[in-house]
């Protein structure tokens, strides 16, 4: 008798015991805080202290280091000494090539501060030489690759650019892709996409993406073009791992039903999303709140009731 009566206490704290926030492992640290950056242009000195509210917030595990551009690194310093602790930060090196070694040293040589990443476009023909140049300075300034502190360079949509990848996976760092910007033209199609994620992938190398991708879900975009979903990439990803080809993963990037997504992300096993996050390591974007309120919306992730 004791032993239903306590069985039936159990069931009753637990129909009335509202449930905790979680947000699962496949979107832990996905999304990097890219608030000064364009469309949201957040000042620095807004953009710090809103970093460090996303952080302590229910969803902090969802948001990874606030990017800051290394030509505002001494801006950051001054903000950083308001915080208690440090603050995670990925340098974009908005300097140049020689302009590495200085940024990185800025960093390290700030108690305030904790090197997450660094990024670096590749510029200038032909994109290979290029790409052996910011290694050489990634090299110097980091002493090679390192995944606790990774090394991106984007690679542009422009002829070579597989060679220039050739380069990156010869070097051991990361490769970044931008899917979108000011126009219609800044957005990759989704054959780009692809393209991309199965040539890092035959390669390799991991995948980070940025620009363009807010929502959860496939959408149209400003001006005409139709912005990728951050789970449609994250799937298409998970395709590439498991054998898919071109055509696949483009039929995961321009699926536009939620419902299929949703069903396809809780299909992921635990061992499919810790290989699926390895390879792809986070996007960037200048909203935190949109993505959130996609995963909410579509019950991937559960709020404080």
């Amino acid at each position: 008798m004791l032993s239903s009566e306590c069985e039936r206490e159990n069931e009753a704290m637990t129909t009335t015991s509202p449930m905790p926030p979680t947000v699962p492992p496949l979107f832990d640290r996905l999304v990097d805080d890219a608030a000064v950056f364009p469309p949201g242009n957040m000042p620095l000195a807004d953009a710090v202290p809103a970093h460090r509210r996303h952080r302590s917030a229910w969803y902090s595990s969802l948001v990874g280091p606030l990017l800051c551009p290394a030509s505002q690194l001494p801006d950051l310093r001054r903000l950083a000494d308001d915080g208690d602790e440090p603050l995670g930060v990925t340098v974009i090196v908005d300097t140049g090539t020689a302009g590495v070694l200085e940024a990185v040293d800025e960093v390290a040589n700030d108690s305030q501060l904790t090197l997450r990443s660094v990024e670096i476009p590749i510029r200038g023909e032909p994109l290979a030489d290029s790409a052996r140049r910011i290694v050489a300075a990634l090299d110097a300034a980091m002493g090679g690759s390192d995944d606790e502190e990774p090394a991106y360079l984007e690679v542009p949509r422009a002829p070579g650019w597989e060679s220039a990848l050739d380069v990156i996976a010869e070097s051991g760092y990361r490769a970044k892709l931008r899917t979108g910007g000011a126009d219609a033209s800044a957005y990759p199609s989704s054959s780009e996409v692809a393209a991309f994620v199965l040539a890092c992938l035959d390669r390799g190398v991991a995948v980070k993406l940025t620009a363009g991708l807010h929502r959860a879900v496939r959408h149209p975009g400003p001006d005409g073009a139709t912005e990728h979903g951050f789970l449609n990439v994250l799937l298409g990803v998970a395709r590439g791992l498991d054998g898919g080809d071109h055509d696949d993963i483009v039929a995961v990037l321009d699926l536009d039903d939620a419902d299929q997504l949703v069903a396809q992300v809780r299909d992921l096993s635990p061992e499919h999303t810790t290989r699926l996050r390895r390879w792809f390591a986070s996007y960037g974007s200048c909203s935190i709140d949109e993505p959130l309120t996609d995963l909410i919306d579509l019950g991937l992730v559960t709020p404080p009731q």
